[in-house]
């Protein structure tokens, strides 16, 4: 089955092409012009590959927690691609999806996604067979309050994701021995991954229903806060 992920809930856009075998083609933008950049990407993989757009059977998308603009880019553009392929669907959260590329580590894993304004997003995962758990709720808090949850977490812990290596001094003064964050080529969440956890699902015919798929915020946007500010709600 033919598989179109799209990522865009971090600074770094990501278009993937492919099946539960293997990964056809993956493209990667990151600047101001990301977000006008997934159709054009889209376009560019599927004349790259020579795929059709009526042979894709599933779009899988990153929901976020993330960047209010690009989620909602990337979750549109994934909803009318599957409302035009008759394609079935599936959302997944970036943090799942930054989890995954390191699940074969021993360690447990602190997915951190750089949330702006001084906050983070995160999720605590085990690597299981196939892929990771998810151990803890999805999270939005100060690094330092991150790092205090951090320091009470037992065993060596892999920390990964852009906000992992923009708060490394934090996390590491506070966590002391047994925290390591991964390399930057781990920092965003990728569509290649998107594909990889999609694929066996859509074989399975699960799927998301097309109006449930939705941009997971964890708090308000910019203009819902200077609108509470003026209205004096809390």
């Amino acid at each position: 089955m033919i598989v179109v992920a799209i990522e865009t809930s971090t600074p770094q856009v990501s278009v993937a092409i492919g099946t539960e075998q293997e990964i056809l083609g993956r493209i990667q933008v990151a600047g101001r012009a990301r977000q006008e950049s997934v159709a054009p990407a889209l376009e560019r993989l599927l004349g790259w590959t020579g795929v059709d757009l009526g042979q894709v059977g599933g779009v899988a998308v990153g929901i976020g927690p993330g960047l209010f603009t690009g989620l909602r880019v990337g979750v549109q553009t994934a909803k009318t691609l599957a409302q035009v392929t008759r394609a079935m669907i599936l959302g997944f959260t970036s943090l799942d999806a930054l989890a995954y590329p390191v699940r074969f580590t021993s360690r447990r894993i602190l997915a951190v996604v750089d949330g702006r304004r001084g906050e983070v997003f995160s999720a605590i995962y085990s690597a299981v067979p196939g892929g990771v758990m998810r151990g803890s709720e999805y999270a939005i808090s100060t690094p330092d309050h991150l790092a205090a949850d951090l320091e009470a977490l037992p065993g060596d812990v892999l920390a990964v994701g852009d906000g992992a290596i923009l708060y490394r001094d934090v996390l590491t003064e506070q966590r002391g021995g047994g925290l390591e964050i991964a390399s930057p080529a781990f920092a965003h969440p990728d569509a290649a991954s998107l594909v990889e956890l999609a694929a066996p699902r859509f074989l399975r015919e699960e799927h998301d229903r097309l109006f449930d798929v939705a941009p997971l915020y964890l708090r308000k946007s910019d203009a819902e806060i200077a609108w509470d500010r003026r209205t004096g709600d809390p």
